[in-house]
């Protein structure tokens, strides 16, 4: 301690030590001392000098400082201390707060270097962003702070060295992210920071931190910090998502489908009274506003932004936009933030601009929200870039939305003008004729966006006329649009105007005509491209010889005087075609073209700058090399191109009759197989129900057999059990009633006999009587016979009796068997008994038991035979219904087959004509017509035609 206070400072006799010679001194205390109080003394030291002294510490202790990380690891307040001293020595920020703004740019410039070079030192062993890395990990906030300080300067001097490294290290990324977690706000936001410089421009890095759920975690910080109303913390988590997902198209699936898109809809939400917004609020807002385009960017592949449209549709996210953009007290730079993020959403996505079109403002009476962007847009008292935003949002409003592009345009047309209010079509006619330039451009745009791609809304505007001045006749859009062109307005208003007509007149041989048919148009356009003018006007040079030559390119001839072949005469007297080929390549040439082309949105430093639109550009690209060769040919050709042309219309037309014929018969061969699949599914059911009906069948029989089975068995069991109890001889008042049953049959059969006796000797008296009436010959045949008569009867009643006596005497011998056993086994099993032993149940019993069980058994195999009968008769009229189905189905695959020949001479026929359209197609080339291949799909899908079209081809 007391080296120390001589270092710092302290009173002393001698001369005063350099801070070089203390740095050094210190240097050495700490890589010699033994004690550890003296090195964390000494580091201490060193921090408090590394602000001054920051070269000096950086070269002389930067070694030191490491081996202290290194070796010191158990003393979390050395390798603070340390830790500190490296960040003062690497980071760049303490040194430009202190800077005055007196000192010049080389001073900035050096403190700059010197941080890149320190930090070069530092990273130039592997090991020590490693070991930075474990030292991040430690929860002692006097070590974790400062590692992340440091960890964070290092990324902003050699941000994609240090990437790199942390990418290898083994769970390089996923130690960092553990910093989000941290309940320590301080330690939590510059983790924040730290993956903002460890995201920058790395997919594999931002990947990484996407799927270690940093989406959920910065979501979860904003709500806490208050969404919008938060402070810099949401900006800061804000900045790290647009690292995350900016160009990245992993991430931004990731984000859609975990569903973190609803979850930014509670961003937006605004209040009624929006008037004294802070500065963070707003920037908090254009960041979401960003994140929101990120999204759903013209640059990302089409399918990931059409996803994300309509999730933000669904969960109500484009509905809070639209609130944004009606409010009031909106500040205008979020205002133009949001058109351009509403822009974006509904771009090219037909739902969101169906519900964009519904949107009205609350005004008294409600106006579209459309109609209240477009006044905004032709007011020159707005800002330019608010101008800019609703030009681009109009525009994104009618990208590939031909229904919003006809209610537009029907706005415009005589039958659909609404005198009580305004439309978006008097609107953008009010901008195309007014004195402010930057308007005409902008609503020459806006109605050249609504005519893009639809041939039937240019022929519809030609119908649009227009009231000039009281008591003139009233002249036509395309006529007045020309007229402006005419006399001379700025050369923004013309190029504007250009840029329209050029748009209406591409793929429309009808308003080519319209243009045409004003004699005045042709020599205008002309003497323009003739002349020869300034850089300024050089622009709209070009823009009139692409206009001419549309005027050439889709020409149909209707007009004598302004056919193709007298067109181009005209050029090559008045002009020249290398002059005219020039003019025309001024365009493609142009500054302000190259930066139009780059990407959709308008976005110009000045409204000066304002001359292309982005679509515009493309209808240049494609125009610009086939009007140049339609220039250079001849009539000869330009007829044999008609010829062709309309030969390969009527082929195309004779294709497009077979393709009709072929889906017609696709969808009949579709409707059949659902009738097949139809009657297969009901046959399969059908034989299901037979397959169920029989297995019932059979388990009926088993029912049955199992009856019968256990009938034979309960017979087995009675007598079994009859005899089990007459084992046991237990109950004798049963045996005495077996003994007494006995009597009364011996009785019986005692009487019986008697009976029998009796019967014996009338028998032999009537015999005697009959022997001696025998020899009486005046016996009467009446009494003959009735003695007959009584004898057989007699005799029939004696047989009668005997039958019956025999079955007493056999039910008497079964009944004596029984007794005998029953006393000899109740005298075996109780002699204490005696002859009124123990029996079993009494027969009579068992009998009625086993009758009435054989009844009911009876009743049950006769229901059953009843039940097999009805199932047999169901089984035979589901065989004959399965017969029926299968003979239709048998006619339906003939139909198909029947139908699969017809497809097939017909694909026979397509592709005979597409043989002639390829020999067509060469000749075409031949001469020198360029010819657009069509789609190989298409042309396979062709059939051949009939021998009519051989003769055609070889004439």
């Amino acid at each position: 301690m007391n080296f120390l206070r001589g270092v710092m400072g302290g009173p002393s006799a001698g001369p005063q030590p350099s801070g070089a010679d203390t740095i050094q001194k210190l240097c050495d205390r700490v890589a010699s001392s033994t004690l550890l109080d003296d090195r964390r003394d000494a580091v201490r030291a060193l921090k408090s000098l590394s602000k001054k002294y920051r070269l000096e510490v950086g070269i002389q202790a930067m070694e030191h400082l490491i081996h202290v990380l290194q070796t010191d690891r158990s003393d979390s307040e050395i390798i603070g201390y340390a830790l500190d001293t490296l960040y003062n020595v690497i980071s760049n920020d303490l040194e430009e707060e202190e800077q005055d703004d007196s000192e010049e740019e080389n001073s900035a410039k050096q403190v700059d270097d010197l941080g890149s070079q320190f930090t070069e030192i530092f990273i130039k062993q592997q090991e020590n962003v490693t070991l930075l890395l474990t030292l991040v990990e430690e929860f002692d906030f006097h070590v974790r702070w400062p590692g992340v300080k440091l960890l964070t300067s290092l990324l902003k001097q050699q941000g994609p060295q240090v990437q790199q490294i942390i990418l290898v290290s083994p769970m390089g990324v996923s130690r960092l992210m553990d910093l989000l977690a941290d309940s320590r706000e301080v330690i939590r936001n510059d983790g924040v920071l730290l993956l903002q410089q460890l995201t920058k421009s790395n997919a594999a890095i931002q990947k990484i931190v996407a799927f270690e759920n940093a989406f959920e975690r910065l979501l979860d910080i904003i709500t806490e910090e208050g969404n919008s109303d938060g402070g810099i913390v949401v900006e800061d988590c804000l900045l790290l998502l647009q690292n995350l997902l900016k160009n990245n198209n992993s991430n931004q699936n990731f984000f859609k489908e975990g569903s973190y898109i609803q979850r930014m809809k509670p961003w937006f939400e605004v209040g009624d009274d929006n008037c004294g917004w802070s500065a963070q609020k707003v920037t908090n807002l254009h960041l979401m506003l960003q994140l929101v385009r990120v999204l759903v960017s013209p640059t990302n592949p089409p399918g990931a932004t059409s996803s994300c449209q309509k999730a933000m549709f669904h969960c109500g996210l484009l509905q809070q936009l639209c609130t944004i953009l009606m409010a009031t007290g909106v500040p205008a730079d979020i205002l133009t933030e949001t058109i351009n993020t509403v822009s974006e959403v509904i771009r090219g996505c037909q739902t969101n601009q169906d519900y964009f079109a519904s949107v009205n403002a609350p005004s008294n009476p409600p106006r579209p929200a459309i109609v209240v962007l477009l006044m905004s847009m032709v007011n020159e008292r707005q800002p330019f870039v608010l101008r800019c935003a609703v030009l681009y949002c109009f525009q994104c409003f009618l990208y590939k939305n031909q229904k919003g592009q006809g209610e537009i345009v029907s706005t415009l047309l005589p039958s659909t003008i609404d005198g009580n209010s305004v439309s978006a079509g008097q609107l953008l006619c009010g901008g195309l004729f007014s004195t402010d330039s930057l308007s005409n451009w902008c609503a020459a745009v806006a109605l050249a966006h609504a005519l893009q791609e639809n041939a039937t809304l240019k022929e519809q505007l030609l119908r649009v006329q227009l009231a000039t001045s009281i008591g003139n006749p009233p002249v036509s859009l395309l006529q007045q649009c020309t007229n402006i062109l005419s006399q001379g307005s700025k050369v923004q208003t013309r190029v504007g105007l250009l840029m329209l007509l050029c748009t209406w007149l591409s793929n429309c041989s009808i308003a080519v005509t319209h243009f045409l048919h004003n004699p005045a148009n042709v020599p205008f356009l002309t003497g323009q491209i003739a002349e020869n003018l300034g850089e300024e006007e050089q622009l709209v040079q070009g823009l009139c010889a692409l206009l001419l030559g549309i005027s050439i390119y889709y020409n149909d001839n209707s007009l004598e005087n302004y056919r193709k072949e007298k067109l181009k005469q005209l050029i090559e007297k008045r002009i020249g075609r290398e002059n005219f080929i020039e003019k025309l390549g001024f365009i493609s040439k142009h500054e302000l073209y190259s930066r139009a082309a780059q990407k959709p949105q308008p976005s110009f430093s000045s409204p000066d700058h304002m001359m292309f639109d982005h679509e515009f550009t493309k209808l240049v690209k494609e125009l610009e090399g086939v009007i140049s060769k339609a220039i250079y040919k001849s009539s000869e050709e330009d007829k044999k191109e008609e010829e062709v042309k309309k030969t390969l219309e009527q082929h195309d037309n004779i294709v497009t009759h077979y393709k009709k014929v072929i889906r017609e018969q696709d969808q009949e061969l579709e409707e059949l197989k659902q009738r097949i699949n139809t009657l297969t599914s009901q046959n399969e059911q059908l034989q299901a129900t037979v397959t169920q009906q029989v297995s019932q069948i059979q388990q009926h029989k088993d029912q049955y057999n199992l009856l019968k089975v256990q009938l034979g068995k309960d017979t087995q069991h009675h007598n079994s059990h009859g005899e089990t109890f007459q084992m046991n001889g237990i109950q004798t008042e049963e045996v005495s009633k077996l003994k007494e049953e006995l009597e009364e049959w011996k009785n019986k059969h005692e009487l019986l006999q008697g009976q029998l006796k009796e019967k014996d000797s009338v028998i032999e008296k009537l015999n005697s009587s009959q022997l001696e009436m025998g020899t009486t010959e005046q016996s009467s045949q009446t009494s003959k016979f009735g003695g007959l008569e009584h004898n057989n009867e007699l005799q029939k009643e004696l047989e009668m009796l005997r039958s019956q006596i025999q079955l007493q005497s056999v039910e008497i011998s079964k009944l004596q068997m029984e007794n005998q056993k029953l006393q000899v086994m109740t005298t075996t099993a109780d002699p204490m008994l005696g002859d009124s032993g123990a029996t079993a149940a009494t027969g009579s019993e068992l009998e009625g038991r086993l009758e009435q069980e054989i009844k009911e058994l009876k009743s049950q195999v006769k229901a059953l035979s009843e039940e097999k009968e009805s199932l047999k008769q169901h089984l035979d009229s589901s065989s004959s219904t399965v017969a029926i189905l299968q003979d239709e189905k048998s006619k339906l695959q003939r139909e198909v087959a029947e139908s699969k020949k017809e497809q097939d001479d017909l694909l026979v026929l397509l592709a005979d004509q597409d043989q002639k359209i390829s020999a067509l197609k060469i000749k075409l080339k031949d001469l020198g017509v360029p010819v657009e291949d069509e789609d190989d799909t298409e042309s396979g899908d062709q059939g051949e035609e009939d021998e009519d079209g051989d003769e055609e081809e070889q004439d």
